[in-house]
């Protein structure tokens, strides 16, 4: 059976013996919802766990509508007119929203990418600005012991309503609810404290109820007081196919619910060997980027078997921290001694990527020279017809093929029966 993968701006090709391959990830179907618009409207006048929107916020009251910035897919233009017409409908003055792109720890915007990024109304009739990490009102700490230090205009604000995607996280279970504050608008110091749990096993994609790590996010957000969110879950070609809106974590929980029907797939056995890729441009412009479709496929491989990461990476490792710890490493599994000693943001992938080395050998194809791959601990591969030629080499012809072309979106799950 011939695969194809996206890889950069083209495809990188693969014939899999059919008796081999387990099978290809997709979403599963779900039935045809509302569109866009309506089913974001929908979620307003139906919010879970708190009354609709209008009804909390009050004339004159100052409001924080807090956001991500342009490295996340949230669709914030399409949703920001329905909320502005239900904070209106609330007695809210535009002069008193403030839209914040919540930064965390990366680079501050300018004005296009507001606009662009808010959608021409929002930008026209409300302020817009990035979180500052150096600006910041201080809560205390978590009882995990993470500083809450929030930025001045959300923790000045009087109500606050966070947006979002709802999307697998590979340490904090899912994306969405209150990781719109944190990290979204906290200091750096924060949000290492509060990462630097994701070494723990519970740390991991689709896990909330046991995940020491989100529930630190959560209790920061109570910390601060969060009235309302609206969050979304997109379709691999980024549509919108549900909201969910109301309360922080109720709502939350019902969006990963409807994530967990759409990218959670059961299988009935591990893979030998998975083929695995971001789909190409963008989201394989570096490693950086490219490590989440690896992190999602260590859940599908057997303890010694092979991963192939399929990713141009034509950027390099795409983040400098990052870059400094893979190829400052004298062993792959320094880096996970390291993290445990000092975390620091970025380093937390390189880890990340020595924790699946852990368990299988990960063969890369990529754009990058293959001395550099093999000096960050990969295999480097010249096409992924060859490495799964090789594979087969290594592990035998029976060896067991599952095969992952969105990989950062859909979460493999072993149920042996």
């Amino acid at each position: 059976m011939k695969l194809r993968y996206g890889f950069g701006n083209g495809f990188q090709e693969v014939e899999v013996p059919e008796k081999n391959l387990i099978g290809e990830l997709h979403a599963n179907p779900v039935p045809p919802g509302l569109p866009e618009a309506e089913e974001v409207a929908r979620a307003l006048r139906e919010p879970i766990g708190t009354p609709r929107l209008r009804d909390i916020v009050h004339p004159g009251e100052k409001i924080a509508v807090i956001t991500s910035d342009v490295t996340r897919p949230m669709p914030t233009a399409k949703v920001m007119p329905l909320l502005l017409d239900e904070l209106y409908a609330g007695g809210v003055k535009p002069e008193d929203i403030t839209l914040v792109f919540a930064l965390g720890s990366h680079r501050r915007q300018s004005d296009e990418e507001h606009r662009r990024l808010a959608g021409e109304r929002a930008f026209r009739e409300i302020r817009c600005i990035d979180s500052d990490p150096d600006d910041c009102v201080s809560y205390g700490k978590t009882s995990y012991g993470t500083p809450v230090d929030m930025t001045r205009t959300v923790a000045e604000a009087d109500r606050r309503i966070c947006l979002g995607n709802i999307e697998y996280h590979y340490f904090a279970g899912y994306s969405g609810g209150a990781k719109a504050v944190m990290p979204g608008c906290s200091t750096r110091a924060a949000i290492q404290a509060n990462h630097s749990r994701m070494i723990l096993p519970e740390c991991c994609a689709g896990s909330l109820e046991n995940n020491p790590l989100r529930h630190d996010i959560e209790e920061a957000g109570r910390m601060v007081g969060i009235d309302f969110i609206l969050n979304v879950v997109l379709s691999e070609h980024k549509e919108i196919l549900k909201a969910v809106a109301g309360d922080p974590v109720l709502a939350h929980r019902e969006g990963c619910a409807f994530l967990d029907k759409l990218y959670r797939i059961e299988l009935q056995e591990a893979a030998d060997i998975v083929l695995v890729s971001q789909g190409g441009a963008p989201k394989d412009l570096n490693l950086y980027q490219t490590q989440k479709a690896l992190d999602n496929a260590k859940h599908a491989v057997k303890d010694g078997g092979i991963i192939i990461l399929i990713g141009s990476c034509r950027e390099g490792l795409g983040e400098k921290t990052f870059e400094e710890w893979m190829t400052a490493a004298p062993t792959a599994r320094s880096l996970i001694e390291r993290i445990r000693r000092e975390f620091r943001l970025g380093g937390h992938k390189a880890a990340a990527i020595a924790m699946v080395l852990e368990r299988a050998e990960v063969d890369l194809v990529s754009e990058l020279d293959d001395d550099f791959v093999r000096s960050i601990f990969l295999e480097p591969q010249p096409s992924a017809q060859a490495a799964l030629d090789r594979a087969f080499a290594k592990l035998g012809p029976d060896a067991r093929v599952l095969s992952m072309p969105y990989g950062g979106s859909t979460l493999p799950k072993i149920v042996r029966k």
